[in-house]
């Protein structure tokens, strides 16, 4: 109960401060379109992005410096209380002009129809690839790498006490990882959530969210219901040629249906794509991401009339061109607070995904080159960036990214053909296909279509972190972005004659027939044949939550996501690519780890145990640490046994 309560005067909030300090005006038009779709995720982004920020920063300021051991409790408490305090205050005083959320009655069955079965699609694949049955956590098998360290940091929340925050797989250095959705996760759990339901039910709002958003995008650049309809399809399934090529393979080799039924790996061919890395699963396994490009598309949409007032302009060519850069037209600001609070919000993300912020970014720029208002663009960067370097330097010793150009992303051949291949096999028509389709688009269209590529050329040009393989998040934002405007051209063509139709349809099945056997891998890959699951009722997590607390850090083998990872503790190393990728050192702590676990020689091992500050040690039958054998003879003659499970497979001794 108390969690909905958050989640009620979150949303509630945020209507007040946007009503308050955003929509002083009545935005224009949104395509036919109903603005409730605009301001109802809006409201819970917003309002979602203060309340928790207040809560963490309250919490960490009772754990830190009032040496409280339950922090959460003082720190909803007061949050609650205080935005309580601040929607009694906003609705005393005078409001704004009201504003209209809904324009079309008769538009408005239709769209809640989309809205209730996407927002139905997204929970039951929310809920099919993690949930608990019978006292287990389930997480499927393309999903559950990604949730191993999600659910510790959860768990490190809902259960410990991690201020200052630390990585669970990384324990006793600060978190390069962007982790406040986990944060807001932990916090419903504390607050009386499952975690299933904790994790799921942030995770189908901001999902519902974003493609609300999303359709209206679509919806004001075609002013069509169906393109906004067609958006949202091709979010879900995407646009490739691997599919094709994949059928005319085993169908040479005579074993096409049998395959079709029984494969549960991500097709494709590029680097990693068995990974999953340009479909939905995405979104099922990076929970945090939906809820980042929530933000940043309501930022574009703000941003909005800006760029009208630019594209609309009678000039044409180099001399609409210099009218964009240098009148005094272009840069006058127009409203610089909108701007300003744009760029907070935006900047706000940073810690909730780093990525939707960057890639927010990119496209506010693009959209800034075109448009009039450029101050207002420059204020939001501005502001949005400042609050980023303010977080980091709160969270991260040191250098947050390791900027860098890196051309060619994960292409094997990194030439201009050789990138080009990739893209064709990789988005099939959505990249290369524009070059087309800029040939029948207004300028607004291709104005916005070289905005939306620019995350995609970042991805290509720019290394952030030491494995490029994440900028696959970059590319995969450009995607859906891109894929708007061939929504809006299929909408146009399905409006024509019967022939366009027959090519709009055959179009629309070349854009999705891949990603709709991807989700049928989605399905066959998560079932229950295909999960792991983990026992919540485990004595060894009961025992740790009992007797640890985030000073300790525990020296483990290289775990995933098991009964100690649940728990919320620190690991000294554990999975090490989930803490190689946000940018730890793992190279010299593997190295320790393996020694300490294959040593023998007690000195050694208690020195080594000293320099590293480990509290705890666990040994579990049979387990290997970088493919050597770990030992226990040498372990339990240097420390006490705090613990054996009830199975006896587990053994944790304490060397505090």
């Amino acid at each position: 109960m108390l969690a909905i309560v958050y989640l009620m005067i979150s949303i509630w909030l945020g209507r007040e401060l946007l009503g308050r300090f955003f929509f002083k005006r009545e935005m224009a038009d949104f395509g036919g379109a109903n603005p409730v779709w605009f301001y109802a995720p809006a409201w819970f982004g917003v309002g979602i992005l203060f309340m928790t920020w207040g809560v963490y920063l309250l919490s960490g300021l009772f754990s830190v410096y009032g040496s409280i051991q339950q922090p959460l409790y003082y720190g909803n408490l007061l949050m609650l209380l205080l935005g309580c305090v601040v929607i009694f205050f906003l609705r005393r005083q005078s409001l704004p002009k009201r504003i209209c959320m809904v324009c079309d009655r008769t538009r408005l069955g239709r769209e809640a129809v989309l809205f209730a079965v996407t927002a139905l699609f997204v929970t039951c694949m929310m809920f099919y690839v993690f949930h608990i049955k019978d006292g287990y956590l389930y997480s499927g098998f393309t999903v559950y790498g990604d949730y191993a360290p999600h659910t510790a940091m959860m768990r490190s929340f809902s259960w410990g006490n991690n201020f200052p925050t630390q990585y669970p797989h990384f324990g006793g250095e600060d978190v390069k990882y962007h982790f406040m959705f986990q944060f807001l996760a932990g916090n419903l759990e504390y607050l009386g959530l499952p975690i299933d339901w904790a994790f799921n039910l942030v995770s189908i709002l901001s999902l519902v969210g974003f493609l609300m958003l999303l359709y209206l995008i679509c919806c004001r650049i075609f002013q069509s219901f169906l393109a906004g309809v067609l958006a949202i399809v091709f979010f879900f399934f995407r646009s490739s040629f691997s599919f094709f090529r994949f059928v005319w393979e085993h169908v040479q080799a005579g074993d096409l249906w049998n395959t079709l039924s029984v494969n549960t790996s991500f097709i494709g061919y590029t680097p990693n794509e068995n990974w999953g890395l340009w479909n939905f699963n995405v979104y099922l396994n990076q929970r945090h991401l939906a809820f980042g490009l929530l933000i940043a598309a309501m930022c574009i949409l703000l941003f909005w009339d800006w760029l009208k007032e630019g594209v609309s302009r009678e000039e044409t060519g180099l001399l609409w061109l210099k009218g964009r850069l240098l009148s005094k037209e272009a840069w006058k600001s127009r409203s610089l607070g909108t701007g300003i609070l744009a760029g907070l919000v935006l900047g706000l993300c940073a810690f909730w995904n780093g990525a939707a912020e960057i890639a927010g970014l990119l496209i506010l720029c693009g959209m800034a080159f075109y448009s009039n208002g450029k101050l207002d663009y420059l204020a939001a960067a501005v502001t949005a960036v400042c609050m980023s370097v303010l977080q980091t330097k709160l969270f991260i010793s040191g250098s947050a990214v390791g900027f860098q150009f890196q051309w060619g992303f994960i292409c094997e051949d990194k030439s201009i053909p050789g990138v080009l291949e990739f893209l064709f096999w990789m988005s099939g028509l959505v990249f290369l296909g524009s070059a087309v389709l800029v040939w029948f688009q207004k300028r607004e269209e291709r104005c916005l279509l070289t905005a939306f590529l620019l995350p995609l050329v970042f991805a290509f040009s720019v290394s952030l972190t030491p494995d490029i393989t994440v900028n696959h998040k970059y590319i995969i934002i450009s995607m859906h972005f891109v894929s708007l405007l061939w929504a809006g051209f299929l909408a146009k063509l399905f409006r024509k004659k019967w022939y366009t139709r027959i090519a709009a349809s055959i179009l629309a099945v070349m854009l999705t027939l891949t990603g709709v056997y991807d989700f049928c891998v989605i399905l066959m890959g998560n079932d229950i044949n295909h999960r792991v699951g983990v026992n919540l009722s485990s004595d060894v997590t009961a025992w740790l939550r009992e007797n640890t607390d985030s000073r300790d850090l525990l020296l483990t083998p290289e775990y995933s996501m098991n009964e100690v990872t649940v728990a919320g503790v620190m690991l000294y190393c554990g999975w090490p690519y989930y803490a190689w990728s946000a940018g730890y050192d793992t190279y010299y702590r593997a190295g320790k780890a393996k020694e300490m676990y294959t040593t023998g020689s007690e000195e050694v091992l208690k020195k080594l145990i000293q320099e590293e500050a480990i509290t705890m040690i666990v040994f579990e039958e049979g387990s290997e640490f970088e493919g050597s054998s770990c030992r226990e003879d040498v372990i339990a003659a240097s420390y006490p046994l705090a613990y054996t499970s009830e199975n006896g497979r587990i053994r944790i001794y304490e060397t505090r």
